[in-house]
């Protein structure tokens, strides 16, 4: 088994209902790859060199006949397939009537048995920019517990509808409270609300950050993820559209077991999308960001 001294785990195993088809493999105008190959570049420029992606296995063949050869060949590459019937045994009968993935923590979940030190943890279709993998990786070089990189909610809002974010609480020392999950955020009149996990709407204060599901986590959040998955399957009887979160299974770690994570400010804009009239504003804006990267060796094949 090869070592590895960090690892990139992309969550890419959504179905991409809003944006109306795969978005984690649509290819960004005038660079000729995705959202993820740029992230997956700037992974292996911050010490990468293992990554494993958790996919849908409806854009398997795809995803390796297109964007497998264009990706650095010096990387440990995994693809992982996450299976809706990949649950305890016991709960089996609950896969039968369920239609959509069982969320992140489920998704992270299926990547256990190849990760064996610490690692990044991301989703496909969301653009952190090069700094916030060079801060990750900076934190694992000094300290062994988890990390995350935050971003004002404020900016990660979409002008074509409501988004989720993991709304975050951090204290004076700089390490998560708390992570709760809210829907459908949007600002009314110049104030944020959304949707706690109890169906009321709130009111986020203005310059909360949001986790936007970038971690740098260890092996032990597997232990964590299992047992919490069983809980999750338990409490939901029918199992048809609830989600296994993962931030919800953060926050339960940092508050039952003492877990600390240390929270580190965004350095570079968040670029996602949500929606696929977003696709062009967002191309825009990461093609300037990254023309002329021509020096760069990881950068997507066709970007030059």
């Amino acid at each position: 088994m090869t070592q590895h001294s960090l690892t990139l785990i992309v969550l890419a195993g959504g179905l991409g209902s809003r944006f109306g088809g795969n978005k984690q493999i649509a290819e960004i105008p005038g660079l000729g790859c995705t959202i993820m190959e740029l992230s997956i570049a700037d992974a292996v420029n911050a010490g990468v060199s293992q990554v494993v992606i958790v996919i849908n296995k409806k854009i398997r063949a795809e995803f390796e006949a297109t964007i497998l050869p264009r990706l650095p060949k010096s990387l440990d590459i995994v693809l992982v397939e996450q299976e809706i019937t990949s649950i305890p045994t016991k709960f089996s009968s609950l896969a039968t009537t369920r239609t959509k993935p069982w969320g992140t923590g489920h998704a992270l979940l299926c990547a256990k048995p190849f990760v064996h030190n610490p690692a990044i943890v991301i989703t496909a279709d969301d653009y952190y920019g090069a700094s916030s993998f060079e801060i990750i990786a900076e934190h694992f070089k000094h300290n062994s517990q988890w990390a995350m990189v935050g971003y004002p909610i404020k900016d990660t809002l979409s002008k074509q509808g409501g988004v989720n974010r993991g709304v975050c609480k951090v204290d004076q020392q700089g390490y998560l409270i708390d992570v709760v999950e809210y829907l459908d955020i949007k600002r009314e009149n110049n104030t944020l609300y959304g949707n706690n996990p109890h169906g009321e709407q709130c009111e986020i204060a203005n310059d909360a950050l949001g986790s936007m599901s970038f971690w740098g986590i260890t092996p032990r959040i597997f232990e964590y993820l299992e047992s919490g998955f069983s809980e999750f399957l338990e409490d939901n009887d029918n199992g048809v559209t609830k989600e296994y979160y993962l931030p919800d299974q953060i926050q339960k770690a940092i508050k039952n077991t003492f877990q600390s994570v240390a929270v580190y400010q965004a350095q570079s804009a968040w670029y996602g999308v949500t929606y696929r009239s977003e696709l062009e504003k967002v191309s825009k804006k990461l093609y300037e960001l990254h023309h002329g990267r021509t020096n760069n060796k990881h950068t997507c094949s066709n970007a030059n």
